[in-house]
């Protein structure tokens, strides 16, 4: 995925599972920066912040001045890019599509090949998976972003000090370093958003829906956290302040409104998104959407970006998604020996390091036929 000016630059390519999630493919190089650029605007992809800053003609708005005037920006929303990734290969390895990033599976997923024409948009896949992967890379660059400022590494950003007083009972009052998640939010919002708002059709309103909906995972669940200060470790005076969620918790909140996601359809006048079916409420700003159901993902097919599962380690003695009866799409699987090295025989040894041997040990592994 990439994200900087390249990053939102690049439209989720990612790249092969050898290479850091987020890091452009070799045979990239053979590209001019142009041809990179174009391909990518609009979407969560990665790359070196200086090689896109470099030339911005491609770029407008506010995508073109951040990356003229805060390339440290652009280099927070490259890490962010990164982190979503992340979290979107954990919350899937378990399942048919892993949000693996080899070769160029991952960004068929979002069906970037371009083909030819002006209309090689059209071609994207507006699929539940498309929904997560834009909503868990605006995410992840709010993430990043905020807690940059929070750790002074951005000049044009710190600690949100709005929050003042004290509690209603008078037990503690605000203080501390908060997260400033409205920079955060906003300047996600700039990279995410820029190259799509202008347009009017349903894609748009899904990607900006999906985008929205990764960045309010942060933003609406801050969590308090609290420091007690006084002699002896009492809690003469406590302060408090407020912190972003930990990123795990934003990716199993974003899991979940992808297992519940919306299908939609456009409206006559394409400005807005219509439930399909019997749905009895219209998804909230927090809700992902869809209007293609997801190939299968059982078998090889770079067209839709399945791998399939073939070879794929799978849990025998599971009667879920990562069972060996779903994962592997009823086609059988095989049981094979391995041996494997393990640390072993751990001791804490003071003060603080812990030390172990290593030892070998055979285990059984099941794959998908």
């Amino acid at each position: 995925m990439d994200i900087v000016l390249a990053v939102i630059l690049l439209p989720l390519h990612l790249v092969s599972a050898s290479r850091l999630p987020f890091s452009p493919p070799t045979d990239c190089r053979a590209e001019t920066l142009n041809q990179i650029s174009h391909r990518a605007v609009g979407s969560p992809l990665v790359m070196d912040h200086r090689s896109i800053c470099r030339k911005t003609r491609r770029l407008i708005g506010k995508q073109a001045e951040i990356c003229r005037k805060e390339p440290e920006i652009v280099h927070e929303v490259i890490k962010g890019a990164k982190l979503g990734t992340g979290e979107c290969q954990f919350q899937f390895k378990e399942r048919r599509w892993n949000c693996s990033t080899a070769d160029k599976f991952f960004g068929r997923i979002l069906n970037q090949d371009r083909g030819r024409g002006n209309d090689w948009w059209r071609n994207l896949q507006d699929i539940r998976e498309t929904a997560f992967v834009y909503a868990v890379t605006s995410a992840g660059v709010t993430f990043a972003v905020t807690q940059s400022c929070s750790m002074g590494e951005l000049l044009q950003c710190g600690c949100d000090y709005q929050m003042k007083g004290e509690s209603p009972d008078g037990s503690w009052e605000w203080g501390g370093c908060g997260d400033d998640i409205d920079f955060g939010y906003t300047k996600s919002r700039e990279f995410m958003d820029a190259q799509t708002r202008h347009r009017s059709d349903i894609r748009t309103l899904l990607t900006l829906h999906n985008n929205e909906a990764g960045r309010l995972a942060v933003k609406n669940f801050m969590r308090t956290e609290c420091k007690c200060h006084g002699l002896s470790g009492s809690c003469a005076v406590k302060t408090c302040w407020k912190k972003m969620p930990i990123f795990r918790e934003v990716g199993v909140r974003l899991k979940e409104r992808f297992n519940g996601a919306f299908q939609v359809m456009g409206s006559n006048n394409g400005k807005y998104l219509i439930p399909v079916g019997d749905t009895i409420k219209a998804p909230t700003a927090e809700d992902l959407v869809y209007t293609n159901e997801s190939p299968n993902f059982c078998k090889r097919n770079r067209k839709t970006g399945s791998q399939g599962t073939k070879g794929r380690a799978c849990n025998a003695t599971s009667m879920g998604i990562g069972g060996c009866d779903l994962l592997c799409c009823g086609r059988g699987y095989k049981e094979r020996q391995v041996v494997v090295e393990e640390n072993c025989k751990c001791r804490f040894h003071w003060c603080c390091v812990v030390k172990c041997s290593k030892c070998t040990a055979v285990k059984t592994v099941h794959e998908c036929l």
